[in-house]
């Protein structure tokens, strides 16, 4: 509970927003200002852990883009405040106009939950389904649907998701990924700290450049960009080819693997290390050693997924830990539960799920690729998208193609932007709708990817909301209503659960919802909103948007029961999820929400006999193409860019103002001092890097831990704050939008092509 330490002063308990550890946050709060941040010892996972980046949230809370008030563009391309009325009438005339006129592949939704910034996805859903569409845009499907149709493939659904259990495993790969600044694991800079000093335990890291991590590692591959499915199908062989994969495992828990061995034996290892550029006798041992090892687990991440070959890469390094038996076990890779359905099952062999007008693209997980985003609005004709709702995204900074972007967003009937803060996106906009910040509202995350024991922590609002705005939950509420999609009153609905005792744990309210949801099957889709708009309003502390939570934890319940209740929570089937709820709401650091057994992580393989596909037919020809593969032709671009690399003080677009920056203002561009010299230039001057779609201007950063031949940038940086010229590298100025995987469409931002030359 909020207690006040000193006059004027105030603690509470929240958690950070800025990766999808969502560490847990104790604060003192004055003047409706963050006074004071720490870690949150209360916190079930992160018991206290934070990283320096948290420490700044007053810079994403209180800035000067905040967004006060509801805003229309005139003819003169400028904005005018209007009132919330206005706003939601005008917008929601003009898209039953544009749905009744042209039918729903004409709207597309993007974004819909920045990071841990969750609850509002399942009211902005709602929209996308009452405009009939199916087009969901967002930056998982930029980053993680090649690994998602994988895990449908070998799992039997896309929901599936791995979690790796690294602070038991005594043999670590690090693929892709550097958690000492991405985070992605439990606490991770304590982890990694107990990793090295512990001399039983390896760690061993894959990454072109000397990364934070890879200074801490027992051994590190620094392998050529791009090369990881070489150098992991090299790996899969020798742990094949010298009988050291689990047989017992493999024969009891799986179907493929005769297959999958006379594929793998056919790859040539030799060929397929030299071209990753690394010491073969190292990548042998690696190989035996984890294939040995008693806990062995993988921990990948955008290195691996925004690379060449990402779709490979994900089938790859699941292989890793399939073959050697190391799954279902302490210290190895395992399913998790979930308590929020951020994904869904979309196979493209099913013909119910259909494919974007363009590219012909099909959904994976229930999302479309932005990369063919300014083409489905620019060339798709008379079933072209016309009008776009963005809601908790900047796709001009984030997504790849920035002067597509900007160009096809210009040609909309309708751009409507959801936000907290003025960005490049929202100034193309034709309404801005200001929400309310993280921290002015309830919210949650729905990364819990936790097992055995998996979490949930539901923040409730800090501060007095900013101005004229609304949660999401209240605006795309509004307009279902305004849209004569649901009544503006489910009378009968509100005054049961008015009446609702502590004892009747609300079971009288779920049995008028099902009864009315069955009779009206039409209300079904916007189920969020009906239960805002009755039990929602009967929760205290004005908790009205998080009432939909209230079915999704008796589901939660009814499926995991006995880790439900190994969790702590009270009941039966039919009961248990009433506790879990009320615990979710009140625990204000959070809860454990199910406490499983190692066991029974086959429960969660979506095939009837739970059994694991190792044998995919499309990952074999990708494998073999793979040999096939010529080198890449550097005489016009002779550099390598990694585009997006994480730093001390770079986080996602939510930090605005560039005074939350200590370090590395200007978002440098690390580079080789070898390949600096070539270019005389040393730390401070500036250096032109030009792609094939862009350029800018870039300040030189000398770092003899990259490879010649490849520089990096940061992300989050390029913003224009209080309409200044860029601050720091625009990233997606050098992306193009069909620099991608063709199965896909996820960038290569990991590997961008580049030249330099000298700023005069």
């Amino acid at each position: 509970m909020t207690q006040v330490t000193q006059p004027g002063v105030r603690s509470d308990v929240t958690a950070c927003i800025l990766c999808s550890r969502n560490c847990g946050l104790a604060v003192e709060i004055q003047d409706n200002q963050f006074k004071k941040i720490k870690g949150d010892d209360q916190q079930p996972f992160s018991q206290g852990y934070i990283c320096q980046k948290a420490a700044r949230l007053e810079h994403y809370q209180n800035h000067a883009d905040r967004l006060r008030h509801p805003l229309k563009r005139q003819s003169d391309g400028s904005f005018a405040e209007i009132s919330w009325d206005q706003a939601i009438k005008e917008i929601a005339a003009k898209l039953l106009h544009i749905r009744d006129s042209y039918g729903g592949t004409a709207f597309a939704s993007v974004g819909g939950g920045g990071q841990g910034n969750h609850l509002g996805g399942a009211y902005s859903r709602q929209l996308l389904l009452a405009m009939k569409s199916f087009y969901s845009y967002n930056a998982l499907a930029q980053e993680k649907t090649g690994d998602f149709w994988v895990n449908g493939r070998v799992f039997g659904n896309q929901q599936c998701h791995t979690t790796e259990d690294v602070e038991h495993a005594d043999y670590i790969l690090f693929i892709g990924t550097n958690p000492f600044q991405a985070h992605g694991i439990p606490n991770a800079r304590d982890t990694l700290k107990h990793i090295k000093k512990d001399p039983n335990r390896t760690m061993v890291v894959f990454d072109p450049r000397v990364s934070e991590t890879a200074k801490q590692a027992d051994i590190h591959l620094q392998l050529k960009p791009g090369t990881d499915a070489f150098l992991m199908s090299a790996m899969i062989s020798i742990i094949i080819r010298e009988n050291l994969h689990d047989q017992q495992f493999i024969d009891q828990h799986t179907y493929g693997f005769e297959q999958l061995k006379q594929v793998f034996l056919a790859v040539p290892v030799e060929d397929c290390i030299h071209r990753a550029g690394v010491d073969s006798e190292l990548v042998y041992q690696v190989a035996r050693d984890f294939a040995r090892a008693k806990h062995g687990c993988v921990r990948i991440d955008l290195g691996l997924q925004h690379s060449l070959h990402t779709t490979l890469n994900g089938y790859l390094e699941k292989l890793l830990y399939l073959v050697t038996g190391n799954f279902g076990k302490q210290g190895g890779n395992n399913l998790h539960t979930a308590l929020i359905p951020i994904i869904s099952d979309t196979d493209e062999r099913n013909p119910k799920y259909r494919r974007s007008m363009y590219h012909h693209m099909f959904p994976i997980s229930g999302f479309f690729p932005p990369n063919i985003l300014p083409d489905e609005i620019l060339k798709a004709g008379d079933k072209r998208i016309r009008a776009v709702f963005v809601d908790s995204s900047n796709p001009l900074m984030t997504y790849a193609d920035t002067p597509a972007y900007t160009k096809a967003f210009e040609s909309l009937d309708l751009l409507v932007v959801v936000d907290v803060a003025m960005t490049e996106t929202a100034q193309l906009a034709d309404y801005v709708l200001p929400a309310h910040s993280q921290f002015e509202k309830w919210e949650f995350t729905g990364f819990n990817l936790e097992f055995p024991k998996n979490g949930f922590h539901l923040r409730h609002p800090l501060f007095t909301p900013t101005g004229n705005t609304l949660p999401e939950a209240e605006i795309y509420t509004r307009l279902l209503e305004e849209m004569k999609v649901i009544p503006k009153q489910f009378s009968l609905l509100k005054k049961i659960a008015e009446n609702e005792s502590p004892k009747t744990k609300r079971l009288g309210y779920m049995a008028a919802l099902g009864a009315l949801l069955a009779k009206n099957s039409q209300f079904i889709p916007y189920a969020a909103s009906i239960t805002y708009r009755t039990l929602g309003e009967t929760l205290p502390n004005n908790a009205a948007s998080t009432a939909f939570l209230l079915p999704l934890a008796i589901k939660f319940a009814v499926e995991n029961t006995k880790a439900v209740q190994r969790a702590g929570y009270q009941g039966n089937k039919l009961t248990l999820g009433f506790d879990l709820f009320e615990h979710i709401l009140n625990d204000r650091s959070g809860v454990v929400i199910s406490e499983h057994h190692y066991e029974d992580v086959w429960s969660l393989v979506a095939y009837k006999d739970r059994k694991i596909r190792l044998a995919i037919p499309e990952m074999f020809v990708a494998l073999a193409e793979l040999k096939q593969e010529p080198t890449l032709d550097q005489t016009e671009y002779p550099f390598i860019l990694f585009a997006g690399e994480r730093r001390s003080y770079n986080a996602n677009q939510i930090y605005r103002d560039p005074a939350w920056r200590k370090v590395d203002p200007h978002g440098s561009l690390r580079i080789h001092p070898e390949d600096a010299a070539r270019f005389e230039v040393i730390n401070g001057d500036k250096l032109r890097c030009i792609s094939r779609n862009g350029q800018v201007e870039v300040v030189v950063e000398l770092d003899a831990g990259m490879q010649k031949g490849v520089v990096s940038l940061p992300h989050g940086y390029g913003m224009r704050y209080q309409g200044s010229e860029p601050i720091g590298p625009r990233l997606n100025m050098l992306t193009s939008s069909d620099h991608c995987e063709p199965f896909s469409k996820t960038p290569y931002q990991k590997y961008v092509p580049v030249k330099l030359e000298k700023v005069a």
